[in-house]
C-alpha cells in the first residue's frame, strides 16, 4: 500500500526525457499531480497521460503541475512524451529509488521475473509538499479515477 495522506511526500531527484534533474521540492508553492505509471507505450499508460494532457487547463486551474513517472529509461521516455505531445516532464526512475520510497513497486511485473515497474499510482502534493489524496490501481490496467484526482486538486485551490 502507498504511503498515506496528510504525510510529507518524499523528494527525489530524477531525470526528465531530456536529461534534466527534477525534484519534488522544486514544486514548493504549487500543487503537484505525481502520477506513477508502469510502462511507456503500452495502451493504459497513453491513455493516463494524455489524459493528463487534456486536463492541464483545469488542472492549472487549481494551480496543480503534472508530472510523470515510470522506470522506464530517459530515451524511451523521451519518444513517449514527443509521441503524446506531453508538455509535462516524464521522469526517470530507472533505480526504483521513488517507487520504494512511496511505496509503489509492482514486482515481476507482466511475469518478468525481477523486474520492478510502478504500481498505477496517483498523488496529489499540496503546495506545502503534503500528501492530500492518493490512489493506487487494484491492477495494471485500471485507470485513475480522473474526475476524482481533478476534484482532490481543485479542492486545494
Amino acid at each position: 500500500m502507498a504511503i498515506g495522506t496528510g504525510t510529507a511526500a518524499p523528494d527525489f531527484s530524477l531525470l526528465d526525457q531530456d536529461g534534466n534533474a527534477h525534484t519534488l521540492s522544486e514544486h514548493k508553492g504549487r500543487n503537484v499531480i505525481l502520477a506513477f505509471f508502469p510502462a511507456v507505450f503500452s495502451g493504459v499508460c497513453d491513455t493516463e497521460m494524455c489524459t493528463f494532457r487534456d486536463s492541464l487547463s483545469e488542472l492549472g486551474d487549481a494551480n496543480a503541475d503534472v508530472i510523470g513517472v515510470s522506470v522506464d529509461a530517459r530515451f524511451a521516455n523521451k519518444e513517449f512524451a514527443t509521441k503524446h505531445s506531453l508538455p509535462f516532464p516524464i521522469l526517470s526512475d530507472y533505480d526504483r529509488s521513488a517507487i520504494r520510497a512511496y511505496d509503489v513497486v509492482t514486482s515481476n511485473f507482466a511475469g518478468m521475473d525481477g523486474y520492478d515497474a510502478a504500481t498505477r499510482s496517483v498523488f496529489v502534493i499540496d503546495k506545502s509538499g503534503d500528501i492530500q489524496y492518493v490512489w493506487e490501481a487494484p491492477s495494471p490496467p485500471t485507470e485513475p479515477p480522473y474526475d476524482e484526482v481533478k476534484a482532490a486538486a481543485a479542492k486545494l485551490g
